[in-house]
């Protein structure tokens, strides 16, 4: 056992020697990068703020190399159908909640403008009739006003007892006569949105 034991430290001693000074490296410094570019992206689309040509993409959005996301044009539409009393202007309060409608849809397009069309039966003396559908096109007018919409938005025409929706001489055909319409088409351009791992589809 003793042999054995002398061997090994012999082996031991003799490796060691082996190592020599010039196995040795001065230490070097790991060298600082230096960034001569801004690769910030302060949106998160994926391109850096230096060459990022639309900020604060919505998130998800399909985006080009410039980072603007890609519209696509959509529409939406609203319209207005409010009766009136025989021979009466005033707005019934059941038709009020359409005009409050119509005026937040006018203020989500505010590129859009309205042509408010008054209607009246053919009951009566025919100018009458016509200044009779002015005035309930006027009153609609006004409502939508006192919710801020701008009254440059806003034109009237009365059309009297001419382009009747119904023609007969029955007190029905005679009430859907005497009405107020409006019809208004509002453009926007919505981003599309693209899939990625993260994106959760609706259960």
């Amino acid at each position: 056992m003793k042999k054995v034991a002398f061997a090994l430290s012999s082996i031991i001693l003799t490796t060691a020697g082996c190592v020599s000074s010039d196995s040795e490296y001065d230490y070097i410094p790991t060298p600082k990068p230096v960034q001569i570019a801004d690769l910030v992206d302060d949106d998160s689309d994926g391109v850096i703020n230096a060459r990022d040509l639309c900020e604060l993409t919505p998130q998800g959005a399909e985006i080009n190399n410039e980072g603007c996301g890609r519209l696509v044009e959509t529409s939406d539409s609203l319209g207005l159908h409010i009766l009136f009393e025989n021979d009466s202007s005033e707005i019934l309060p059941i038709f009020k909640q359409q005009i409050a409608q119509m005026a937040d849809f006018l203020k989500q397009y505010p590129d859009t403008s309205i042509e408010i069309q008054g209607f009246a039966s053919k009951v009566g003396d025919e100018d009458y009739n016509l200044a009779l559908s002015q005035r309930r096109a006027k009153n609609v007018e006004l409502e939508l006003e006192s919710y801020g919409i701008s009254p440059q938005r806003v034109s009237i025409i009365g059309y009297g007892e001419n382009k009747l929706e119904n023609d007969g001489d029955d007190e029905l055909s005679h009430a859907r006569n005497r009405k107020v319409v409006a019809n208004v088409v509002g453009h926007k351009g919505e981003v599309v949105k693209e899939w990625t791992i993260f994106t959760r589809l609706d259960k």
